[in-house]
């Protein structure tokens, strides 16, 4: 039963949230009944009154016998009242209250989602977001950090509603945004901020670094990577913050000198603690892609196979959890072996079981061929 019945220009009634997802997703933009072209653009559905009172009616006339009733359907939001909340952010006593109503207007639906991306909110919040990046009222920063930290989340995660290539346009090559999120973060670290901002800048930050562009990604300092490892570090964050800095880790590796600064700020010893503590199947996959990354270089190698659950953490998991972790585990013993294969390092692999569990591997993938050779 339709709730929010609109009219095509080809005269054809639908409800609105079913011919708005056709609109969005057809590869040929046609009415489903008489197959006449029809505008993508939703602003061009005309709300069908007459149906959707008979409709109430019935409904009223029918709540005997459990029909519920269906209320009156919002005006859909518009570019032109969003443009207009997009430019009251301009005014400092508009902008906590223009930040709720957008927050709100992003948490309705997936139509405000998609209104609010076309209509440059996306935008709008990396400039809030940068503009907070400065010492002053910490009270108005945090909150303003929060709410525009959520909007720009909605938005970017919803249906790739945020397009990649503006974005890239908007961040360029500055590292302003970038330098906010990392001071967001490093104030988690000193308890000033609340655990639900670090937890909307993390995810944020892996979207932005997918989105700037790659050159001034290679000559970040060492104090950035700290940050990112100190998120990883800490347990009161969500999964999704954690998962976000492992990807944004992997993400920097092949960029300049950042695989020794990652290896620097201490990533190796948190990774081995991270997998002690047996995560989620998809984190130990990130953890051990990361630390396949690190072990290529000599100092990632020296600080694994000196912490004493190095070999032994990374022997454990082979088998257990996927083919993506045996790969990576794999790799990091075939680096160890061939460049730090010390006495001691030998030793450990053998009284760990490592030696074990390589032959265990050899057994398996013997078995794999056989039978796929008919044996």
């Amino acid at each position: 039963m339709m709730k929010d019945p609109v009219t095509t220009i080809t005269g054809i009634t639908y409800e609105r949230e079913s011919i708005e997802q056709w609109l969005l997703k057809a590869k040929d933009c046609t009415c489903p009944i008489t197959k006449q072209p029809l505008p993508r653009n939703s602003e061009f559905l005309t709300p069908n009154h007459t149906l959707r009172r008979l409709i109430q009616a019935w409904c009223s006339a029918n709540e005997a016998n459990g029909v519920d009733q269906i209320p009156t359907p919002k005006f859909p939001l518009t570019n032109a009242h969003v443009q207009k909340l997009v430019k009251d952010l301009e005014f400092p006593q508009r902008l906590h209250k223009t930040l709720e109503k957008l927050h709100d207007l992003a948490k309705e639906n997936e139509r405000n989602r998609r209104c609010m991306a076309s209509a440059g909110v996306p935008e709008a919040m990396v400039h809030v977001i940068t503009k907070c990046f400065k010492p002053g009222n910490k009270t108005t920063s945090c909150y303003c950090l929060e709410k525009a930290l959520r909007i720009l989340r909605l938005l970017w995660n919803t249906a790739n509603m945020v397009d990649n290539n503006k974005m890239k346009r908007v961040l360029g090559e500055n590292l302003d945004f970038l330098e906010s999120l990392t001071w967001v973060l490093q104030l988690q670290t000193k308890n000033d901020v609340k655990v639900t901002i670090a937890n909307e800048a993390m995810p944020v930050m892996k979207l932005a670094i997918e989105a700037i562009d790659s050159t001034p990604l290679g000559n970040l300092k060492l104090e950035f990577f700290k940050v990112i490892v100190s998120v990883m570090r800490n347990r009161e964050l969500s999964q999704h913050a954690i998962k976000s800095s492992l990807h944004v880790l992997i993400e920097m590796c092949a960029l300049g000198r950042n695989r020794t600064k990652i290896v620097e700020s201490g990533a190796v010893v948190e990774l081995v603690e991270l997998v002690l503590e047996k995560p989620e199947k998809n984190v130990t996959e990130l953890v051990f892609i990361l630390l396949a990354h690190l072990c290529s270089c000599a100092d990632g190698r020296e600080q694994f196979v000196q912490h004493a659950a190095g070999i032994a953490v990374v022997s454990k998991r082979i088998l257990r959890v996927s083919p993506t972790v045996d790969d990576r585990a794999l790799h990091i013993f075939s680096l160890v072996s061939k460049f730090s294969a010390s006495n001691e390092v030998v030793q450990e692999m053998l009284r760990v079981g490592a030696v074990s569990k390589l032959c265990m591997v050899l057994q398996a993938d013997s078995a794999d061929i056989y039978d796929e050779n008919g044996g």
